[in-house]
């Protein structure tokens, strides 16, 4: 098995799911914009509720696909094919069960979905067929797809993005036909299931091409699997892990509802499409690098580890910074222009939407460099993270509604991502005094504060900021001068004082330098 750069592939990642990831803005935005005037705002915020319950019942997956992904690095390394087999082969036994196990609690809480949606104008023939159409597509994963992190290990996500990108996307076009010709609902969840199944074979077709010689068993899965003791091992501890962030994205728009309403899940769901889609451009490029990482831990060079890190956590606060500031300037002139007016969440949500985005943006380097580590033991954590984020988000969102539901994520990721996570990094990964983090994170933050403050004062004398939500026009030529701006003025501020951002842009010359001689 031929071994390929680390950073040719994080590269080649960064490029397709970039591509990928503005065709799928474009029409994702879209079809919302269609669906709900044409299917309405209840019924957006059916299938988004429907979503968050059939989500939980993913819950049981949360750890397992990690933990075979982190063992993997190894013998993917070192091109052990033996035991690659033979991970896989766990791997097609534990989502088989997972499978089955999802496929006795979906029946169990469908039994329930007349309590849940008592109240909705829906026929419960509708609510059923949407639960059951969403929960066969989820159900390929476990019993088709599960191979698929193989690719990922192997930094290959830019086949499995590809492809995912583009099934979806011909599937929201054949959506968008069939609710502007019929608007027949049952028609439009049945494409959930065709396109679901279609993406299965096309996944099985590319790894069956791309690794020829994997012959993964079932059933020889289920006695390997005691031959991997440290599978079950990372397995409870990732799932604790993951069930923090999970708790958070699927639990907030049935909160919502309850304190608030159905049509408020998809008001709230404009913004948060706006967010996720902000999510995958920074993970397109960021995210491409975290099987990199893994592979860099596994040559135990330290001082190249800790300088990687230092790169990587500039980025990913300039990134941080960009976006989230960027949200909540131009993101409320957008939905005015989309969606109109009437459809407008209050300033001060758009904040916490945005607090809440700049702490997931900036999680993703110390997270990716802890999983590297095999660092998953420190499962207090994400349960604490769960507790905040439920007791606040409970007792403030009774009292005042989204914007108290919203202080919850806001007040768990700041004790857990933003103190502790660094902390225990630093100490038992680099094995290294955590003041280091402070001095890097200060060194970043500081002149992108300043940038910040010199951006707003530009923008709002010289761009005319109120007339963003005039027209298109406008609001592209504003928010262009306020990205150029604030990314001019980070560079220049940047660039002399922080050592990681210089050497990621010193990289980024060499390669640009290397393709031109090539």
């Amino acid at each position: 098995m031929a071994r390929e750069s680390r950073v040719k592939k994080s590269l080649l990642n960064a490029r397709v799911n970039m591509i990928c990831y503005f065709i799928s803005l474009v029409i994702t935005f879209f079809s919302r914009k269609i669906f709900i005037d044409q299917l309405g705002l209840n019924f957006v915020g059916l299938t988004t509720t429907l979503q968050s319950i059939l989500s939980f019942l993913n819950l049981a997956e949360l750890g397992v696909g990690s933990a075979i992904a982190y063992i993997l690095y190894k013998p993917l390394f070192d091109s052990n094919i033996s035991k690659i087999n033979e991970l896989i082969s766990v791997f097609g036994y534990l989502y088989r069960c997972i499978g089955q196990f999802i496929i006795g609690c979906g029946i169990v809480v469908s039994l329930f979905l007349p309590l849940i949606y008592s109240e909705t104008q829906f026929s419960l023939n509708i609510i059923y067929f949407g639960f059951y159409a969403f929960l066969s597509s989820s159900l390929l994963g476990y019993f088709v797809n599960y191979k698929q992190t193989l690719l990922s290990a192997d930094q290959r996500n830019y086949e499995i993005t590809g492809y995912y990108q583009a099934v979806t996307a011909i599937k929201n076009i054949f959506q968008i036909i069939l609710v502007n010709y019929t608007k027949n609902l049952y028609l439009y969840l049945s494409l959930e299931i065709i396109f679901s199944a279609i993406y299965s074979l096309i996944l099985t077709w590319r790894v069956k091409k791309t690794y020829p010689w994997l012959q993964n068993d079932v059933k020889l899965g289920k006695k390997l699997f005691k031959k991997y003791p440290e599978i079950g091992k990372y397995v409870k501890q990732i799932f604790i892990h993951k069930i923090g962030a999970f708790t958070q994205q699927q639990l907030t728009p049935l909160l919502i509802y309850s304190y608030v309403s159905l049509p408020m899940v998809a008001i709230y769901g404009n913004y948060m499409l706006i967010s996720s889609g902000i999510l995958r451009l920074t993970t397109s490029f960021l995210g491409s690098t975290t099987a990199g990482i893994g592979n860099l831990i596994s040559e135990g060079n330290k001082q190249k580890i800790y300088d990687t890190y230092k790169e990587l956590i500039s980025v990913q606060l300039f990134a941080a910074t960009f976006f989230s500031c960027c949200f909540y300037f131009l993101g409320t002139p957008f939905i005015t222009l989309l969606f109109g007016k009437e459809l407008v969440l209050p300033n001060i949500i758009v904040f916490f939407i945005s607090i809440h985005l700049f702490f997931y943006l900036m999680r993703g380097a110390t997270e990716n460099f802890v999983y590297g580590f095999g660092m998953f033991y420190d499962i207090w954590a994400p349960a604490a993270e769960i507790v905040v984020f439920v007791t606040a988000a409970t007792i403030l969102g009774n009292i005042y509604g989204l914007t108290g539901v919203l202080c919850g994520p806001i007040l768990s990721l700041l004790f857990i991502v933003g103190l502790w996570r660094p902390y225990f990094l630093f100490k038992n990964g680099f094995k290294i005094s955590v003041t280091k983090y402070w001095l890097l994170f200060l060194t970043n933050m500081l002149p992108l504060t300043i940038s910040l403050g010199i951006t707003m004062l530009i923008h709002k004398h010289w761009f005319l900021a109120e007339y963003l939500d005039n027209n298109w026009t406008n609001w592209v030529i504003g928010s262009a001068a306020f990205a150029l701006i604030f990314a001019f003025f980070s560079f220049i501020l940047l660039y002399p004082v922080s050592s990681g951002f210089r050497q990621f842009v010193h990289r980024f010359v060499n390669i640009i330098k290397k393709r031109k001689q090539a």
